[in-house]
């Protein structure tokens, strides 16, 4: 196994500290052939970074031109706030998955929406009449993609997923004069390489957990042999939310390096492996809508990363969430917004590669400090986070991130449903291992009228000969629901998960279970 090594690169300084909201719009960087000809090269980092397996065989693109150049900053776009002669704007949503659902659920709902297109699409995003799908757009193709904006009269495009990100889908939107929400592949390197956004939080003071990079085996497991255990090893690139392993032993953590560097079960992701402190605390994400300058926070969520009940086995790309996340005080949120979001906005600028869309921070919130430390940056909505929190947004979601694409963020505001929103992941027997594809799952209908305030989010389903709903993933089903306050959202979601009829199915019974007493799941095992 060979990996193709990129360099990233710019040199502009940055004067970070900075802790004042972004008041400034958004220009445009103007690169020259010439530059594009050559390699990115990231004066901070000093070593390559193995990007190739982000962006596949695609050439970087000039992606720094304005959307909407003169348009005038908007006041607000919160529930209630009209925009002068506001358009009615035809959406369409990339990817398949559960937050695509929820997606096109609060899209759909927007004032300014005029309809929903979903590529690929799946089977219960069809059914629930929140999108039409278009499975057969290649949302990979550029030109295929840009082809049929323009003939449906897309004025917006939602991209959803990571890998169409970091594959440059953005750049050619936006090359093409296509609003659309999300960074450019160049920004993307965020979520597509950790060992960028190390480096990225080494330049501009951003505090992150203690980190060293390998690619030799035998130095990895010498420096793993010094630190000691417990100690967390992470694949450089993407790898479907499984690149992490919290190694309890140096055994385990010996085994993660083998199978990234010697094995290389992850593929080109795993030619690159960072061994990182581990960090004792709670875990809690943070949400933040940039423009390429200004950031605004979203509401606050927490979601459950192992498969099983109590925080154990292994990691998986979420089993559950909850909003608002009570951990999360509007001091930490300031903290946060002050010492992590702004620095990182200002820092990417400063690289030259403007980052445009939702920055997602996975944070811990360190016991012995009370602090917040960055763990990782995901480049898109968080999934199952994104459920809780399109349940609960009042505002028109639309304007939102049309404002975001049009650098004009800085006069936003969001509103929220008060009370707590939560989700439940349905997920196939065996994930995040192998699991069996075509179970038959029954009875939702009845499951989403089991209780007040109960939306059903499908990311993994299809439809049999029959037109029966088939889980077709590993996590297959949100079951997502509102309350006055998060016991009631709890009750609410199980009572729901009760009523599906899916022995293909497992879920965790104890979600939300750091914020709600032990008592409350006593009668849900």
């Amino acid at each position: 196994m060979s990996c193709t090594n990129f360099k990233f690169g710019a040199s502009l300084s940055l004067h970070h500290g900075v802790s004042r909201p972004f008041l400034f719009r958004q220009t445009c960087i103007q690169k020259s052939s010439a530059f594009l000809a050559e390699p990115i090269n990231l004066s901070f980092i000093n070593h390559d970074i193995n990007i190739r397996h982000v962006i596949g065989s695609r050439s970087f693109h000039s992606i720094f031109k304005c959307a909407a150049g003169d348009s005038e900053p908007s006041v607000n776009v919160g529930a209630g706030t009209k925009r002068d002669s506001q358009e009615k704007v035809v959406v369409l949503v990339i990817g398949g998955g559960g937050r695509e659902h929820a997606l096109c659920y609060a899209l759909q709902r927007s004032p300014s929406c005029d309809a929903v297109l979903c590529a690929p699409g799946n089977a219960g995003i069809s059914k629930s009449g929140n999108a039409t799908c278009i499975s057969d757009l290649d949302i990979y193709d550029g030109a295929e993609v840009i082809s049929f904006c323009r003939k449906r009269g897309v004025g917006l495009v939602v991209v959803g997923p990571e890998a169409p990100l970091v594959s440059g889908i953005v750049n050619e939107l936006v090359k093409a004069g296509i609003p659309a929400f999300g960074p450019s592949a160049e920004a993307a390197a965020l979520e597509g390489s950790k060992n960028f956004m190390k480096h990225l939080c080494d330049k501009y003071n951003i505090p992150t957990a203690k980190y060293k990079t390998f690619t030799d085996p035998s130095a990895a497991k010498l420096y793993i042999q010094e630190q000691g255990a417990p100690i967390v090893i992470k694949a450089d690139g993407l790898a479907a939310g499984k690149g992490v392993t919290v190694a309890m032993t140096l055994e385990q953590a010996y085994e993660a390096v083998d199978s990234m560097l010697v094995k290389g079960d992850f593929g080109s992701a795993g030619c690159r492996v960072i061994v990182e402190e581990y960090l004792e605390g709670e875990e809690v994400s943070f949400f933040a809508l940039v423009d390429g300058e200004n950031a605004i926070p979203l509401e606050s969520a927490q979601d459950h990363k192992r498969v099983g009940d109590g925080d154990t086995g292994p990691n998986t790309g979420g089993m559950g969430a909850y909003s608002p996340a009570p951990i999360l005080t509007k001091e930490l949120q300031s903290i946060v917004m002050d010492s992590i979001i702004i620095p990182t906005v200002n820092g990417m600028s400063a690289e030259g590669c403007k980052f445009v869309g939702v920055l997602y921070a996975g944070l811990m919130i360190e016991k012995k400090s009370g602090l917040p430390k960055l763990i990782e940056y995901n480049v898109r909505f968080g999934d199952p986070e994104c459920q809780v929190l399109m349940v609960r947004l009042e505002s028109d979601l639309v304007q939102v991130l049309l404002a975001a694409c049009r650098g004009e963020l800085s006069g936003v505001s969001l509103n929220w449903s008060p009370g707590s929103a939560m989700v439940v992941v349905m997920a196939s027997k065996g994930y995040p291992g192998s699991y069996e594809k075509g179970t038959l799952i029954q009875n939702l209908e009845q499951a989403e009228k089991a209780a007040p305030g109960i939306k059903i989010f499908h990311a993994g389903t299809a439809f049999d000969s029959e037109g029966r709903f088939i889980a077709t993933g590993g996590r297959v089903l949100g079951i997502t629901s509102k309350g006055n306050d998060l016991e009631e959202a709890c009750d609410r979601a199980y009572r729901a998960v009760e009523e599906i009829n899916w022995p293909g199915g497992f879920y965790r019974r104890d979600i939300g279970w750091r914020a709600l007493p032990k008592k409350h799941f006593a009668t849900k095992g």
